[in-house]
């Protein structure tokens, strides 16, 4: 008797989201005992913010669902009646699928959204990149706290966040240290070559690289614009003084993310020699700039956790990863241009530092995430003491 495929549905809200989902996917799609449903959500609807919809229909994945989450404004307000409106929009697709897992990524108030709709619906859920640690000011400790919480399987990125989950009453046998997903994709090297960014973007090899995103803080959202101010007088100080080409993208779709985009779109515009803005890069080229990137600045995870594969400096702005786990290339630094021109200056001109940045290993895993996820939900017993929940302490 052939025994019937498990389906999975995997949901994604957020560009930076799916390309840490993207080898998960692969992994899933490529096991014969897995079937999936791809729930697309959030910012990869909007066209203001890059309809990254599009860059998952290039991967290959079919999408069953897109899921409309109403956010009308830039406030917390919207963020909370967003979480609302994603619990009733994603209940319904849940219940029309009705799948054996649910699968849900770290900590955005999308997929918040979906864990309250799945766990509610006593559907398993698998929550990835649980149990790691910020302290800089975003809700997203909170929020990813009580994902882990919620959730039936735990899938970490590092030991100290099993440890941490642990801690938190979870059964061990719930949570499995998996590595970081996206490290499947650069061990891999799947992403686009050296020449191709170079002729994409216009960019001189002989130049330094600069990447540069940086997102609000979801307790100082009515700050986020005047936060990314110093970051901009500093990189127009590189690319006027040092000659470094910058590349900024647009910010997550959070409260205070269109101050920031206002506050890009008004540097772009003045012209500054070698900046150029875009709304996403894509995983596959946002990869294939860390690869030829002196450093990443800004305050994105991806900073943290991605560059030290690639051998890349991290600069991270102000306080958002406070706190994160964290490798030998990451600089921190405060909201304030001068220490961020010192840092920029040490990333590309200090050969002591950059060696350091070259050899430093990432915390994160060796890079087989997405076979040991989709091992874990094709073999895992799907009976009652998987739903209902116990404490261990």
């Amino acid at each position: 008797m052939t025994t019937p495929l498990r389906k999975l549905a995997v949901f994604t809200g957020n560009r930076a989201e799916y390309g840490l989902q993207m080898p998960i996917l692969r992994a899933i799609a490529d096991d014969p005992r897995l079937d999936y449903r791809l729930l697309v959500s959030g910012a990869h609807l909007k066209e203001s913010f890059g309809r990254t919809l599009e860059e998952i229909e290039r991967d290959g994945f079919e999408i069953h669902h897109q899921v409309r989450i109403d956010m009308p404004e830039d406030t917390l307000q919207s963020t909370a009646h967003a979480i609302g409106s994603g619990v009733v929009s994603l209940s319904e697709v849940l219940e029309a699928e009705r799948p054996d897992f649910l699968v849900v990524y770290a900590d955005r108030f999308e997929s918040f959204a979906a864990v309250i709709a799945g766990t509610q619906m006593a559907i398993p859920t698998a929550h990835i990149e649980g149990g790691d640690y910020t302290e800089g000011g975003a809700l997203d400790d909170s929020v990813r706290h009580a994902m882990t919480k919620l959730a039936h399987l735990h899938f970490t990125t590092n030991e100290q966040a099993s440890e941490r989950i642990r801690r938190m009453g979870e059964e061990a046998w719930r949570v499995h240290n998996v590595g970081f997903p996206a490290l499947d994709l650069i061990r891999a090297g799947h992403y686009a070559p050296a020449e191709d960014v170079y002729q994409r973007y216009g960019l001189d090899p002989d130049r330094p690289i600069l990447i540069f995103t940086q997102h609000s803080v979801a307790t100082e959202f009515d700050q986020a614009g005047d936060q990314v101010r110093p970051s901009l007088d500093a990189l127009e100080f590189a690319a006027r003084e040092w000659h470094c080409q910058i590349i900024l993208t647009y910010p997550n779709d959070d409260a205070g993310g269109r101050r920031i985009v206002g506050e890009l779109e008004r540097f772009a515009a003045r012209g500054v020699p070698g900046v150029q803005l875009h709304r996403s890069l894509g995983r596959w080229y946002y990869h294939g700039v860390l690869n030829v990137a002196a450093a990443c600045l800004g305050n994105s995870s991806s900073g943290i956790k991605e560059t030290p594969a690639f051998g890349c400096a991290c600069i991270d702005i102000g306080p958002r990863q406070q706190g994160r786990l964290r490798a030998d290339n990451v600089i921190q630094i405060s909201y304030d241009t001068a220490e961020i021109v010192d840092a920029i200056r040490r990333a590309v001109f200090d050969e002591t530092f950059r060696q350091q940045v070259r050899t430093c290993a990432n915390p994160y895993g060796a890079g087989d995430a997405g076979r040991q996820i989709a091992d874990v939900l094709a073999t895992t017993p799907i009976t009652s003491r998987l739903v209902q929940k116990r404490m261990t302490y």
